[in-house]
């Protein structure tokens, strides 16, 4: 009987070998010679090919960081200054922004640095302060207003100082060291005066129950720090010192301002600040007018050339990466005498 012609009885299925009969069967089968073999050998490639790609994309990334670590060196090495000198005839424009102080974009350091290549130039026939600044180091102001004078004598060039927003304190100290000063009628300008900032935390920390063990050699060397009494001597001696600082300040206006200055005026040295409009009036400043103004108008050369030396991108990822903080903190707790 063949299997199309085979019946079977009523009421039964034909009979169809389980899957699993039928897996074991297949894996009964013999294989192939030297199957484990190829099998090991499939898998040794297939982790070298692994190790090679995991090598491959270190030295990548190594290279990577190499390349970007000397990049940031050479940028290191450079500062933003003007790309090439400039021939013809042109005003030079300095910036004065933000806080003066060392290390900041508004140190003597780099202004000294820009005004220099500026007076260098022969294409340049007047030299503008653009200045929006708050105050800041004493210092760092006076250094700036010296190398104002002597480049002045030297190159034998014009030095104007042109106010935006805020031209106070020490911005004020450089700026009285210019031929003269223009400023906008709202501009703030003056401040001449001299603080000395910090906190005191002995009372609370008394309330709270916490006491200072700090060991010097030295009574005064302790002087000023935040959690320490000040004693009556010490508190005198700053105002000493002060007071030196502040009288230096005011000689500086006088000699850079001269006759223009109105002395009589009510509080003039006294840290009160005026616009625009008040400081023309009382002498601090001498006509109101713009950066284009002075350029098209005073120095007779329109064409204006920024000679600022700026922060690069290298200092600008120190910060990020932790500087800033560290800046921040030491900013916070210092107690040197600030033109403000």
């Amino acid at each position: 009987m063949t299997e199309s012609t085979r019946t079977e009885p009523e009421g039964f299925e034909p009979f169809e070998p389980p899957p699993s009969t039928a897996r074991s069967a297949a894996a009964a089968k013999p294989q192939p010679a030297g199957w484990e073999r190829a099998t090991l050998e499939k898998l040794a490639f297939a982790a070298l090919n692994e190790q090679r790609a995991a090598r491959r994309w270190k030295t990548f990334v190594r290279l990577a960081w190499l390349a970007f670590f000397i990049a940031l060196v050479w940028i290191g090495f450079s500062r933003a200054t003007p790309a090439t000198v400039k021939s013809t005839a042109h005003t030079a424009v300095v910036e004065i922004k933000g806080e003066i102080a060392q290390g900041a974009d508004a140190s003597a350091e780099f202004i000294t640095a820009a005004m220099k290549s500026a007076f260098e130039d022969e294409g340049a026939k007047g030299v503008v302060l653009l200045i929006n600044s708050p105050g800041g180091s004493p210092v760092q102001a006076g250094i700036v207003a010296d190398e104002i004078k002597r480049m002045r004598a030297k190159y034998n060039k014009p030095v104007y100082a042109v106010v935006e927003e805020t031209c106070a304190s020490a911005a004020y100290y450089i700026a009285s060291a210019a031929d003269k000063v223009f400023v906008d009628k709202a501009s703030l300008v003056g401040s001449i005066g001299v603080l000395m900032d910090g906190f005191g935390f002995t009372g609370v920390m008394e309330k709270v129950g916490v006491e200072r063990r700090l060991l010097t050699s030295g009574e005064n060397k302790g002087f000023l720090d935040p959690f320490s009494p000040v004693s009556d001597a010490q508190r005198a001696h700053a105002q000493q010192m002060l007071d030196q600082i502040h009288t230096q300040f005011i000689n500086v206006v006088k000699a850079g301002r001269g006759d223009r200055l109105k002395l009589q005026t009510p509080g003039l040295f006294s840290g009160l600040f005026w616009t625009g409009q008040q400081a023309v009036e009382i002498g601090l400043a001498d006509q109101i007018g713009s950066v284009d103004f002075v350029a098209r108008d005073v120095i007779k050369a329109e064409e204006l050339i920024d000679y600022t030396r700026r922060e690069n991108v290298a200092e600008r990822l120190a910060k990020r990466f932790g500087a800033a903080f560290a800046d921040t903190a030491v900013r916070a707790m210092r107690t040197a005498p600030v033109l403000r």
